[in-house]
Parts: structure tokens; sequence; C-alpha cells
């Protein structure tokens, strides 16, 4: 008979959490390219750190991908593809200039790691090749996505509740704005140089 009552309670706390969880869904207009949408931070809440590595190629003179998004707390590692030397750094996090690193260079078929533990936007460049460029969006929660070529995008399991959501695209300003989950949310988002 516990056994029962227990798996009945599993299976209630199971269907009461996803009846908690919403998605947040839209579309960011006005640019062109890929857009990274996240929940900023959220007061008296914290998240693990991501145990998977996620892995930033330098490819063809490019970091591929141009732009990737990740949560607080993401090890990345950047691997050369290319036959010639690769260097990684970046100036600062969202202009922080104190949080700027260099990984130093490295020959074809190496990779560097870095554990990105502030959130920000990460410009990325190469002392050897002035050209290549990419991003890092270090998102502070795990609710974040990319748009796809049409700019939708849609990130699911937020708990309901009134967020700051923030859409960031390479070519514009960012914009937040107030968004409160309940279920299924639409939040559209029009940027502009």
């Amino acid at each position: 008979m516990k056994h029962i009552a227990l798996v009945a309670l599993t299976i209630l706390t199971a269907c009461s959490t996803a009846a908690f969880a919403g998605t947040i869904h839209g579309k960011v207009s006005g640019v062109k390219g890929e857009s990274v949408v996240y929940v900023e931070a959220i007061a008296g809440k914290t998240f693990p750190a991501p145990a998977q590595h996620v892995t930033m190629d330098q490819k063809g003179l490019m970091f591929v991908p141009h732009i990737m998004a990740i949560q607080q707390g993401t090890t990345v590692e950047f691997l050369n593809s290319d036959s010639v030397q690769h260097n990684v750094f970046w100036p600062s996090v969202s202009g922080n200039k104190k949080l700027g690193h260099n990984l130093g260079t490295w020959p074809q078929g190496q990779r560097q790691s870095f554990k990105f533990d502030n959130p920000g936007i990460i410009p990325l460049l190469c002392n050897v090749h002035p050209d290549m460029s990419g991003y890092l969006i270090v998102s502070p929660t795990p609710y974040f996505a990319m748009t796809d070529k049409s700019g939708e995008f849609k990130i699911e399991n937020v708990p309901d509740g009134t967020y700051t959501v923030t859409a960031w695209n390479e070519g514009a300003k960012s914009k937040s704005n107030p968004v409160k989950v309940a279920g299924d949310t639409t939040a559209d988002f029009t940027l502009s140089k």
C-alpha cells in the first residue's frame, strides 16, 4: 500500500510540475541572420552548470558556428580543423574588458577548452587571422533559443512567472522586454541598428 501511495504521489508531482511550466515563442524581426533570445537572470535562482562540453570549430578560416548560444557555466572546446595555426581571444564580455581572455595559438587537430562562468555577449577573434570573428552568447539561465531563418524561436519548459527576456542579433541593438509566462506565451521582438 505504501508503494502505491508513493507511485501516485510521484505521478501527481510530475503532472503538477508540468502544469506550471510554459513555452515562450515568437519572432524576431527587423534584422537578418540568426538571433538569440534568452531569459535574463532570475533573482534568487541559480542553475547547475551543464556537464556536457560543446565544440566551436575553426574551419575554412571561420568560427563554426558563427554564433553559438550556451548556458552560463558551459565549457566550450575550441577546435582547430584548419591546416594553419589559429588563435582564440575575446576582448571583453558585454563590454567588460576585465573579463577578456586569450587562449593562445595552436595547430590543426588540437583544441583548447574554457568554462564560461560570466553571462554576456562575447565577441570571438583570432590574432592570426584578423578577418575571423564569431560570437558566444552566454545565457544566465537554461531558458534560451536561437531563431530559425525566418526569425521564429521557441523556449520550452520555462516555469510560470514574470521574466525579463532579451533578444540579441549581431547587427542590431539588443532589446529586453518583460514577459509573463503562463502556459503558452508569445513574445515578439523588433530589433534595429
